[in-house]
């Protein structure tokens, strides 16, 4: 049962975040192969200035050893 919380500045359109979720539950029935109905796909909006105090320190900081794909940034 795959669950994944996506978080990204806000701004994008419900479409853009619905495309998003799409391709991650391709991706997610690709890599595993679940069916569609196990994979869950949420969507957060960060405002921009709150993404090191959210999101950064957190969820990339914190976690490092989970983080399989880590940014190419740091924050300010």
């Amino acid at each position: 049962m795959p669950h994944v919380i996506v978080k990204l500045y806000a701004g994008r359109s419900d479409e853009q975040k619905q495309r998003i979720a799409d391709a991650i539950t391709k991706a997610l029935m690709s890599a595993t192969g679940c069916s569609e109905g196990a994979v869950s796909v949420g969507v957060e909006d960060v405002e921009p200035s709150a993404w090191t105090a959210t999101v950064y320190e957190p969820d990339i900081v914190a976690k490092a050893e989970t983080i399989l794909k880590k940014p190419g940034y740091a924050p300010p």
